[in-house]
């Protein structure tokens, strides 16, 4: 464990059993609704991953730690990413909620010795995805569009599911692109988002 990360790991204890840790830890650091989003993550994934021949319990796990970092406070999430030598894009700093997957990705290594470099990277990329992205990237993206942490169902909710029986690909272009037709909108284009577009939209017109 870094000596940066110790600080967020007060409310940590783990029994072996990574699914009530993650709840445990994220309830007691005053973050329930996140635990239950995690849940509904972890169980997306892991239908997503049996349809597509993925291994079930790596998107499990990845859904369950795909927001650990919500532990870390919006305005501490550079100044933590910085100490731990993560490479912060420029977008980032102008949007550090972006930052957070990264830092997911770093405390499941460090706080949940998560060694498996594929759930890593899927956590590392689950809102935004990124170029070359694995199929369990894609399944933790998608799984966290379908169950995402607002209220009520997302506006893309139909589609997302309808492109989802068929093709991983399918459904990660349908957030995609989505996001994509708003994009003035929102704060910053982050550039993983961005490679990802265009690789799937490019795949979907061959």
């Amino acid at each position: 464990m870094t000596e940066t990360l110790g600080r967020y790991a007060k409310q940590l204890r783990l029994t072996g059993d990574l699914r009530a840790d993650m709840v445990v830890y994220l309830t007691e650091s005053g973050f329930p609704v996140t635990a239950e989003h995690s849940l509904r993550v972890a169980s997306e994934a892991r239908i997503l991953a049996e349809r597509f021949a993925v291994d079930g319990h790596s998107a499990e796990i990845g859904g369950w730690l795909h927001d650990i970092s919500a532990v870390i406070p919006n305005a501490e999430r550079i100044a933590v990413a910085d100490a731990l030598g993560l490479d912060v894009l420029p977008e980032e700093r102008r949007a550090p909620m972006i930052v957070h997957q990264k830092l997911s990705a770093e405390m499941a290594r460090s706080l949940f010795y998560i060694e498996d470099p594929a759930i890593l990277s899927a956590i590392g990329c689950h809102t935004t995805l990124k170029p070359g992205a694995s199929q369990l990237d894609k399944i933790v993206f998608v799984a966290d569009k379908i169950a995402w942490d607002q209220f009520g169902d997302p506006p893309y909710l139909r589609e997302i599911l309808s492109a989802a029986n068929s093709s991983i690909d399918a459904a990660a272009f349908v957030y995609l692109d989505h996001l994509w037709q708003r994009r003035s909108e929102i704060l910053v284009v982050h550039p993983w988002f961005a490679a990802s577009y265009r690789e799937l939209q490019y795949a979907s017109l061959t």
